[in-house]
């Protein structure tokens, strides 16, 4: 079952068939045929206001749902679609998403852009690693030389290379098991 949900819209329960392997919209209610999956391409018009569509990635009976990111897709930078030739009314500023329903053998051959690859990092360490950055980022910023040091007996200094080695060492251990926390 397939679907489509795009934030702040609203679901566009009718699906518009454009031709016999081709559709607007699916609903999600029913599932492609045997042998068949789905090219999901995403398009978001051009300086000229024309679509230009980018292979995202893929859909199947078998993995009936993807998140891709989009938000580092270049503007602009098109790839070989199905959707060319299709009769839809094109509003300026208006992402589209387009399905293209192609035999599997030809799905595995494709080449999404690179920027919209489905995460192979589950996104609990997708997280702990942005946190870490952000923490080194962070703290990384308040470094000062012993000489640019002035004495407080209050505050308590960590030298910035402790921070770089827990940081490092962490990182290791979360790319060798990222549940390595729990234990």
């Amino acid at each position: 079952m397939f679907g489509c949900l795009v934030a702040g819209r609203l679901v566009q329960t009718a699906a518009q068939q454009v031709a016999e392997d081709k559709f607007v919209f699916m609903l999600g209610t029913i599932p492609f045929p045997e042998g068949m999956g789905g090219s999901v391409y995403f398009s978001y018009p051009d300086s000229n206001g024309m679509p230009v569509w980018q292979l995202l990635g893929f859909v199947t009976n078998g993995k009936p749902s993807a998140i891709f990111k989009i938000s580092g897709l270049k503007s602009g930078e098109g790839s070989q679609h199905p959707f060319g030739a299709m009769n839809i009314v094109q509003t300026p500023s208006v992402a589209q998403i387009g399905i293209s329903v192609e035999l599997l053998d030809s799905l595995a051959q494709q080449t999404p852009v690179g920027n919209a690859a489905v995460s192979s990092v589950d996104s609990f360490t997708q997280f702990t690693q942005k946190m870490l950055d952000n923490f080194y980022n962070f703290a990384s910023s308040f470094a000062v030389s012993q000489a640019q040091m002035t004495p407080s007996p209050s505050e308590m200094f960590i030298p910035a290379n402790v921070v770089l080695k827990w940081y490092e060492n962490f990182q290791r251990r979360l790319a060798q098991n990222p549940l390595f926390w729990k234990t």
